[in-house]
């Protein structure tokens, strides 16, 4: 309720700090994909700058010149690290709709389009391919969860408008075969996006650090168009992203005009109208204070702690990891692996539970560095507790988890998780 008389800014600062007490401990790494953390004096850094243009709004370009200069410089310093400084883009949510205008415009004789993707694309392009009405034609991938170049190339038709593939792809953390896939697309003179939500501000900063990581940005010639979040590994304020287009003609498509409203000429470059300016102006600053010296010391914590993971996990009998990962993400498998996560649930740690094939996800970042030991000693003792009392496998979330994994009307999975959501809204 809103109450009849304000109450002072002091009580209710007070109060929201009281009501996040039940929430997740992620500032001291038992969260491994939700929040990016960088320290508690950086934090401070992207609030504050956030705040100072947490009013400002980029919809209107004109009217807030220093913030569009923000994201102009966001946007060089990322086509930079992708090697590709005449890049354009915007700081964005998302890019589907992009291009199936761009069909639009050059074929516009496919009136139901499709886009070629792995079957490990992250859902967000499912959701987007649901709002704007471009179906997903979803390929398989090889024993190391990669997409299968083959099966893409058999899989455009007619109807394809681009192709998709992640680096790294989300589940597994590895990165798909972008040189092959560019190659299919520039045979077949399709735009082709990469997906670097997760790798965008990490794998650079690998490969200057002297991994062997195959090509994935703006040098594979076929590469069109690339997004990366700023608020994973650039460790910027939530709400950040980026969608990169090589050049201004692909970029165009992007843009949405709207000519007889009675209020004026309506034009926005992204999904949102309203631009909010603190997320930009947070990521702006991350980019400034971190400097390259700075990203290049978070993530070098962060791949070590993710290795001393993969090194601890292999030798827990039972256990196994997957995939051949390129970056910092860890996933394992094993029996009763839903158990598995319950149990490690039951001591603090909050578990991403994945399935085809089930499995446990650790997104690792520079803060999980501290607490690898306490996670491998907490995972030993879990899977003891586990094959000590099978009966764990039938209680707690598992059995949900394992039924969601295995039936095979993907319909009923959803209309049961779409009423567990509805319930939270009630």
């Amino acid at each position: 309720m809103i109450p009849s008389g304000g109450r002072s800014a002091p009580d209710v600062l007070a109060e929201l700090r009281a009501r996040q007490a039940a929430d997740v401990d992620w500032r001291d790494g038992r969260v491994f994909s939700l929040v990016y953390h960088a320290g508690d004096a950086h934090e401070e850094l992207v609030k504050d700058a956030h705040a100072i243009y947490a009013s400002a709004n980029l919809l209107n370009p004109i009217a807030f010149k220093s913030l569009k200069q923000l994201e102009k410089e966001i946007v060089e310093a990322a086509g930079a690290l992708f090697h590709h400084p005449g890049a354009v883009g915007a700081v964005t949510s998302g890019g589907t709709e992009s291009y199936r205008d761009r069909a639009r415009r050059k074929k516009p004789w496919i009136l139901w389009p499709e886009l070629v993707v792995p079957q490990t694309i992250h859902p967000a392009f499912d959701k987007a391919a649901h709002y704007f009405g471009v179906k997903l034609v979803k390929v398989g991938v090889d024993r190391e969860q990669r997409a299968d170049v083959r099966a893409m190339a058999k899989a455009i038709g007619w109807r394809t408008i681009g192709l998709v593939a992640s680096a790294p792809q989300y589940p597994h953390g590895v990165i798909d075969p972008i040189v092959e896939i560019g190659a299919l697309a520039e045979r077949h003179r399709l735009p082709f996006h990469v997906d670097a939500c997760v790798g965008g501000f990490v794998l650079p900063w690998l490969e200057r650090m002297g991994r062997a990581l195959p090509r994935w940005d703006f040098r594979v010639r076929g590469v069109t168009s690339i997004s990366a979040d700023l608020h994973k590994y650039a460790y910027a304020g939530k709400g950040a992203s980026l969608l990169l287009w090589r050049s201004l003609d692909d970029f165009r498509d992007q843009i949405f005009v709207a000519t007889d409203f009675p209020g004026g000429i309506y034009a926005s470059p992204t999904l949102l109208g309203t631009r909010p300016g603190g997320p930009i102006a947070a990521a702006w600053a991350a980019l400034q204070t971190m400097g390259e010296a700075g990203y290049l010391d978070l993530t070098a914590r962060a791949i070590e702690a993710a290795d001393r993971l993969r090194a601890g996990i292999s030798t827990i009998p039972g256990l196994a990891l997957l995939g051949r990962p390129d970056a910092t993400i860890v996933a394992y498998t094993g029996d009763e692996i839903f158990a598995l996560a319950d149990r490690l649930e039951a001591r603090g740690w909050s578990v991403d539970r994945q399935h085809r094939p089930t499995s446990i996800h650790l997104t690792v970042t520079a803060n999980h560095a501290a607490i690898v030991d306490e996670y491998l000693a907490d995972l030993h003792a879990c899977v003891a507790e586990v094959r000590a009392n099978p009966q764990l496998a039938k209680s707690g979330t598992a059995p949900m988890y394992g039924m969601a994994a295995k039936l095979p009307v993907r319909r009923l999975v959803a209309r049961n998780v779409r009423k567990v959501i509805a319930e939270l809204y009630k």
